[in-house]
């Protein structure tokens, strides 16, 4: 018989792969993919954020508004009287003739329950399109949130869907206060940049001017984000929003000041390039989260659809203000509900504790395998060691995060992939026991065992599946863990085990010792 055979082969080049890629995880190597600690094992910032989704509501009733003034100022369809309630958008078509073009406009926007009196027309949102345009918000919310943290560079946070409105966010290695404040305004800040036309003919009353007079003339009145003695009368249907943004940068300005430059798609180029063709001498406002960060005289029409955001940014503000850009705006503003901080010390503790589990678990098994199985036990230990390793380097290679219960997961699979060598095991000493030879016996007993180990192998991996679908955080971390255990065992205990008894075979069939060889009389 053969010492080297394609099982053996295989097997070998498991355990090369398996040592060599956790290296960098077992000896915290200053290279090399390593496994990422969840919140629960390095400390870090755990939140419950809620999400308000009326805001959202509010907010597609104002882009409902803005593309109705786009369209009419594109298509010269006189209206009067544009203006935005609480849940609704009214104006009025100045020609009965222009009805037919505004109506089939307004086709072209979905979820809307419009009502016509005489000229006047009313937009309001079914109850059907608010429902989804509130569960769309958390959603966008999420995804929004999950960006940012990316592009912050923060490793492996958790951002998950909780309940209608609520979102936990967690954030492992978060160890400072000056971290934890740098995480939380990127996380809740809105981001929601508007270009808004100032009103020039009133802008001069604006200090005298309350918000209900403003109102009557269609205005808004906004502070300047660095001195909130001076303030702006800009149009309250913004000219564009922060949904045409698709990418911002930070740059400079002549004297070293920290800018932000941002490019917007095609839709707002044309947009900008129209608008701006039509308003030459005029001031246009840049507005972030209600604030005014600068409102420049309009020289000349702006092609190529790009600006630029200025307002005494430090480097700092500017970088996190594009992040927030990039990923795009919050469709709601997100409030702090709970906040929960996680020492590292505590996480040490977690890790000693999953420690001291896994290596007595480890240990009891190794020692039972060897006593009473001898050397088809000393084979299984390999195969188990080879396990463990693989499921390191794998979970690194992918970048996985290990959480507790990630580590009982590696446990539970210390006992699963010893259950597939013991089925083995059992069925060889069986077939001995029968009379057969060592070949024979091995042979049939892996034949015999093979069905019993799939079974049970892939009902289990079919429940972990499932779990990392609808789990959440941790659950996942159990999940995958399981998952790779079982693949893992599968491969060391029917693959790896058979080729180290061919290998062998020849020794023990001279030796004629089953009971040295498999513990059995």
């Amino acid at each position: 018989m053969k010492i080297f055979n394609y099982r053996l082969i295989i097997f070998t080049l498991s355990i090369i792969f398996g040592v060599v890629f956790s290296i960098p995880s077992l000896l915290q190597t200053d290279t090399g993919k390593k496994i990422a600690l969840g919140l629960d094992l390095q400390g870090g910032l755990h939140m419950l954020l809620g999400v308000n989704t009326h805001e959202a509501v509010s907010s597609k009733i104002k882009t409902i508004a803005t593309s109705v003034k786009y369209f009419s100022d594109d298509e010269e369809l006189l209206i009067d009287a544009l203006s935005i309630n609480e849940d609704s958008v009214t104006f009025t078509v100045l020609d009965a003739d222009e009805i037919p073009k505004m109506n089939e406009m307004l086709k072209q926007i979905t979820g809307l329950d419009i009502s016509v009196d005489e000229l006047k027309y009313t937009l309001k949102l079914t109850k059907e399109d608010i429902a989804k345009t509130k569960d769309l918000a958390v959603a966008q919310a999420v995804e929004t949130i999950r960006n940012r943290l990316d592009q912050f560079g923060l490793s492996e946070p958790t951002v998950v869907r909780q309940g209608e409105t609520d979102i936990v966010v967690e954030l492992p290695g978060i160890k400072t206060a000056e971290d934890e404040k740098a995480a939380r305004e990127l996380i809740s800040k809105p981001a929601n940049l508007e270009l808004m036309a100032v009103d020039e003919e009133r802008n001069d009353q604006v200090n005298t001017m309350t918000s209900s007079q403003a109102a009557a003339y269609g205005n808004i009145i906004l502070e300047d984000t660095n001195n909130p003695n001076i303030k702006y009368l800009v149009k309250e249907i913004p000219i564009l929003n922060g949904s045409q943004v698709i990418d911002a940068q930070v740059a400079f300005d002549q004297s070293n000041q920290a800018i932000i430059n941002f490019t917007l798609n095609s839709t707002g180029a044309k947009i900008f390039g129209d608008f701006t063709s039509r308003s030459v001498g005029k001031r246009l406002a840049v507005v972030l989260d209600g604030k005014v960060y600068s409102a420049p005289n309009i020289r000349e029409r702006i092609g190529g659809g790009s600006g630029q955001i200025s307002g005494g940014f430090t480097l700092a503000e500017a970088g996190n203000v594009a992040i927030a850009l990039r990923s795009g705006a919050l469709p709601a503003t997100v409030t702090l509900l709970e906040k929960r901080s996680v020492g590292p010390s505590l996480g040490a503790d977690s890790i000693k504790a999953s420690m001291i589990a896994l290596i007595s678990g480890f240990l009891a098994v190794f020692i039972f395998m060897v006593i009473y199985y001898r050397r088809a036990g000393v084979v299984a230990n390999i195969a188990l060691v080879t396990n463990i390793f693989i499921i390191i380097a794998v979970m690194a290679m992918f970048g996985a995060t290990l959480t507790l219960p990630g580590m009982a997961g590696i446990v539970l699979t210390i006992g699963m992939a010893v259950d597939a060598n013991v089925i083995i095991t059992e069925r060889i000493r069986e077939l001995i026991k029968e009379g057969a030879s060592i070949p024979k016996a091995i042979e049939d007993g892996y034949s015999n065992a093979m069905r019993a180990i799939l079974d049970a192998n892939i009902t289990t991996l079919l429940v972990a599946v499932i779990l990392y679908a609808y789990g959440t955080g941790p659950i996942k971390g159990f999940a995958i863990t399981i998952s790779i255990g079982i693949l893992a065992s599968m491969l060391t205990a029917i693959l790896g085990t058979h080729g180290i008894y061919e290998a062998m075979m020849d020794k023990m069939t001279k030796d004629k010792n089953s009971k040295k060889w498999f513990g059995a009389e």
